[in-house]
């Protein structure tokens, strides 16, 4: 019988170690144990705390330790990225995932000064803290996962006013252009998403209406699907296994369109 050389045994020794380290860190990211979730809803106190800079952030340019906060951020950033790329069992299928691709592109914008006009896109970490289960989990543990679509759209209005106040703030600004701070460009943003238009504060030029208008469309449509999600009966996701259809009655016996039995689990089973 022959014996493994040497250096081949301690790289079988590193690769088990490895991915220990990956299955500790696949644990702590998707497991439900309670050691698990302090740890996720640590993860989700931070990733508050940083969306909350990014808000702030054009109040806080000037700041002498501005960019010490952002590099700070850039450090804890980059090392949860590190980590939920090392805890998927699939790397390539997160890489497609969309939300990864925004906390990659705002580590950029953290990283790289060039990029400091496009700053304003990093409220969309918003966006991907929303796809995050760790939010929503808790609704469905306690039957209360009515309110996640509805948790969802407010999410998804709240990310696109802010954005749109930066990108407003950053391309507008200029003393006497009506858009003098911050403050001036997000009340013009909500003015404009709820089509109140007072008209104190307008757009210039070519660009400024084109901006307005997609603003007021897009604002329109989120609007309507909060609306929708607020005020429409409620229907959970369980797809039909016969037709596919997606959404029904929590206390549907059969399909709407097929007619085939459906066996839906309770609420918070």
């Amino acid at each position: 019988m022959t014996q493994k050389p040497k250096q081949e045994a301690e790289q079988e020794v590193e690769a088990t170690g490895f991915e220990l380290f990956r299955d500790k860190l696949r644990l702590l990211y998707h497991g439900s144990s309670p050691a698990a979730v302090r740890f996720q809803f640590s993860v989700l106190i931070v990733d508050v705390a940083i969306l909350a800079f990014f808000i702030a952030s054009p109040l806080l340019w000037d700041s002498p330790t501005y960019l010490y906060v952002d590099y700070s951020i850039a450090a804890l950033m980059f090392a949860d990225l590190a980590a939920r790329m090392l805890a998927s069992t699939d790397i390539t299928r997160w890489l497609r995932q969309p939300a990864n691709w925004v906390d990659i592109f705002i580590l950029a914008t953290l990283l790289v000064p060039v990029l400091g006009n496009f700053g304003f896109l990093r409220v969309l970490r918003l966006w991907t803290i929303s796809q995050s289960q760790v939010i929503w989990k808790p609704l469905r543990k306690h039957g209360l996962m009515r309110y996640e679509d509805a948790g969802k759209a407010v999410i998804n209005l709240v990310t696109f006013l802010f954005v749109v106040a930066g990108f407003i703030f950053t391309f507008f600004y200029a003393p006497g252009s009506g858009i003098d701070g911050y403050l001036d460009a997000l009340y013009f943003t909500v003015t404009t998403i709820t089509t109140t238009g007072f008209g104190d504060i307008t757009l210039p030029g070519p660009l400024g209406r084109i901006t307005s208008i997609i603003v007021m469309i897009i604002g329109i449509s989120l609007f309507v699907r909060l609306a929708q999600q607020v005020f429409r009966p409620f229907k959970i996701s369980f797809p039909c296994p016969q037709c596919g259809l997606q959404r029904h009655e929590p206390d549907a016996v059969h399909c709407k369109a097929c007619g085939h039995i459906l066996k839906i689990p309770d609420e918070g089973n």
